[in-house]
């Protein structure tokens, strides 16, 4: 059950992300700090992904999702290169 509610709320932190993300890009304001959140978001996202997927492939191999960790966000975001 813990891992089941775990797992809920990563879903409802990315969507809660992807809800700010497309706000934050449809917003007309495209100031320094508006951008500078924007990117704060993608991270946390990617992070939420990450972590997702890690809880997914120890669950998958008979582990304990639950020693899944979040990954710092440059670590995360090196994984695109």
């Amino acid at each position: 059950m813990a891992d089941q509610s775990s797992t809920a709320s990563i879903n409802s932190s990315i969507n809660a992300l992807m809800e700010e993300e497309h706000a934050l890009r449809n917003n007309p304001d495209k100031s320094a700090e508006n951008q500078q959140r924007l990117r704060s978001v993608e991270a946390e996202l990617d992070q939420c992904w990450d972590l997702l997927r890690q809880r997914r492939g120890k669950a998958e191999f008979g582990e304990d999702p639950g020693q899944a960790h979040v990954r710092p966000a440059a670590e995360v975001e090196n994984y695109r290169n």
